[in-house]
């Protein structure tokens, strides 16, 4: 039974991961049909005010600014898989009242696929955002990804509460019948690449820190 639960949520994650992805790619195709239309914006707005028409140049101003917040990602690492995933769960994070920090440097091209890298990451950001609604005081996500050679180093320290209790290679949670199922399919995914992963509790906060290779 617990297996096939398992297989469950990875169909459901990976279908997430993919509907993550299709929503990042229409965003960064708007985004460059912006920018090959910025010289037809310049010449418009020149000619408003050349004609002396200033309310009409600074309205047409507003609405550029407008659409070009409606396209734009809250986080850009030069990955868009992870820009999709990491925007999306830091705006989750966010809205929940958790301040976040993130510094992202990720690789275009890694050995993980799109689909992996997203289930990753969704899985550790859930997990950390789950962690920071049952913590008392500051609620935090401090963030940081790089390349280091070869590999993708990732560190999160995130507020928690009382220090888990891991039992095998899942941690026992409050979540009724998922106890850590999403930490160890992100162990699996980096296993298989070749990486290493570990997870640390103590009462207050929970670190995540893991290495695989880019691929490169």
């Amino acid at each position: 039974m617990r297996r096939k639960t398992f297989l469950k949520i990875v169909e459901l994650q990976t279908e997430q991961a993919e509907r993550h992805l299709n929503e990042v790619r229409s965003i960064h195709r708007e985004m460059r049909a912006f920018k090959h239309d910025y010289h037809n914006h310049l010449q418009t707005l020149r000619g408003h005010i050349a004609s002396g028409d200033i309310a009409r140049a600074l309205g047409y101003i507003d609405e550029l600014d407008a659409r070009l917040k409606s396209v734009d990602t809250l986080i850009k690492t030069g990955n868009v898989s992870a820009d999709a995933i990491l925007s999306s769960k830091i705006a989750q994070a966010k809205a929940a009242g958790i301040a976040v920090t993130v510094k992202a440097n990720i690789p275009d091209v890694m050995a993980l696929s799109d689909v992996e890298l997203s289930i990753v990451l969704g899985n550790l950001l859930d997990n950390a955002i789950e962690a920071c609604a049952l913590a008392r005081g500051e609620r935090f996500i401090r963030l940081f990804i790089a390349v280091k050679g070869s590999m993708l180093y990732f560190s999160m320290l995130n507020s928690a509460a009382e220090k888990q209790i891991k039992r095998g290679s899942l941690f026992r949670t409050r979540k009724a019948g998922l106890h850590g199922f999403g930490l160890k399919r992100a162990q699996s995914i980096i296993e298989e690449h070749g990486g290493w992963i570990k997870y640390n509790s103590e009462d207050g906060a929970f670190t995540t820190e893991f290495l695989v290779p880019t691929g490169e």
